[in-house]
């Protein structure tokens, strides 16, 4: 199943990503491979994790949500 997941770099700024595997995904983050930008805030911690029926449902959330102000993605991993 897909994910939609947020993560918080080192620098409290928040990530927003999907993948099939969080774990790995995560790791991959932390190891420097994961997206440029995490390339460069790491470490990283998981905050957030919403599973999706498809690819595509998880990618148009992870766009909806990248669009999200910071204040509006900090309401949602406090929700939940």
């Amino acid at each position: 199943m897909p994910f939609v997941y947020i993560v918080q770099c080192n620098d409290r700024s928040l990530y927003t990503g999907w993948t099939t595997d969080v774990e790995r995904r995560v790791k991959q983050h932390n190891a420097g491979r994961g997206a440029k930008y995490t390339h460069w805030h790491a470490p990283v911690k998981l905050v957030y994790v919403e599973e999706h029926p498809s690819r595509s449902a998880a990618m148009k959330r992870e766009a909806e949500i990248k669009r999200w102000p910071r204040a509006r993605k900090l309401k949602l991993i406090g929700d939940r």
